[in-house]
């Protein structure tokens, strides 16, 4: 009789999908064949576990289980339940719909028969001759371990220039991941075979990127923006200023008689584009000047009075 796949993982009849996992992935780290190479019970023990959990989180074949349509092994409880009226009733419709068969003639609904009475005993029990006669019906791949979920805080600069980030993984072990262009809070990158063990092989690793805010860039799609202070002499006189941005410092040149306002754009400097090829490359940097005034200052305070200015810069908003 096959074993009760709630029994075999010690969880109650109701349990939620992540109570299930959650049993497995104990009993799955216990038992499995790795830790445990002098024990051949365990391994048992870890194909059992792992069957069970492949049944209960298939919600058609846990729902069948529950109606005691299948058993434990997926199994119908009662193959030849409906043969007769079945075949009277338009020969094998009976069978595929039993069986979840398809495809007319008779070697499709023998097919079906033979794949719900004997699905995975060959591989299970020995039983060479169905293998070789029928095909390795109802051999499934074995499932892979779960997925891991990481959350990887990014530097507005690391991210805007994608400089790749060492993180370690929970097996202690440590990567250097290579960000992608168009990155944004919230891309998530796979990395194969870094999640959990299991039977099927390792699950992935599910990086979800989280870019920190800069304390005076802002982004803007691709681009990036910066209000840079600068002097009124070098706003009046103009000047070659020291700008930052996230590769560095570089100098930009503040042409003669601008106002707070006024923006100039370094190109290159924002976040890699998603794009392939020539369409690709960086967004730009876009430095909007803003002159500041020094509080207090005597010289500059008896200048302005002694200085006339005739012009009416709110002209243009009519007043």
């Amino acid at each position: 009789m096959a074993a009760d796949p709630y029994s075999v993982l010690n969880v109650a009849r109701g349990a939620s999908e992540a109570d299930i996992k959650k049993a497995y992935r104990k009993l799955a780290k216990e038992l499995h064949p790795d830790r445990n190479k002098d024990n051949p019970k365990a391994a048992e023990k870890f194909s059992q576990v792992t069957q069970a959990y492949d049944l209960l989180t298939d919600k058609d074949k846990r729902a069948r289980f529950d109606r005691g349509e299948i058993d434990g092994d997926g199994n119908p409880v009662n193959p030849f339940g409906g043969f007769g009226s079945g075949m009277g009733s338009g020969g094998q419709g009976g069978f595929r719909a039993d069986f979840g068969g398809g495809g007319g003639g008779e070697a499709g609904g023998f097919g079906d028969i033979f794949e719900g009475l004997f699905g995975g005993m060959g591989a299970r029990r020995g039983g060479g001759g169905f293998s070789g006669g029928f095909g390795d019906f109802g051999r499934r791949a074995a499932p892979k371990g779960a997925n891991i979920a990481y959350r990887l805080a990014v530097s507005f600069e690391d991210a805007a220039r994608l400089a790749a980030q060492r993180i370690t993984l929970r097996d202690g072990k440590t990567i250097d991941l290579k960000l992608p262009a168009g990155l944004e809070s919230g891309t998530q990158m796979r990395l194969a075979g870094k999640g959990e063990e299991g039977p099927g092989g390792a699950g992935d690793a599910i990086v979800t990127i989280e870019i920190q805010p800069h304390r005076f860039f802002q982004r803007e799609g691709d681009d990036i923006r910066l209000d840079l202070p600068v002097t009124l002499s070098e706003a009046v006189l103009g000047a070659e200023v020291r700008v930052p941005t996230p590769d560095g410092p570089v100098m930009l040149k503040v042409p003669k008689g601008s106002s707070s306002g006024k923006t100039l754009r370094l190109k290159g400097r924002g976040f890699h584009k998603k794009a392939a090829g020539s369409a690709g490359g960086r967004g730009d940097l876009l430095v909007t000047l803003m002159v500041e005034l020094p509080v207090d200052d005597d010289a500059l305070i008896a200048f302005a009075r002694g200085w006339s200015d005739k012009g009416n810069p709110r002209g243009r908003m009519g007043v």
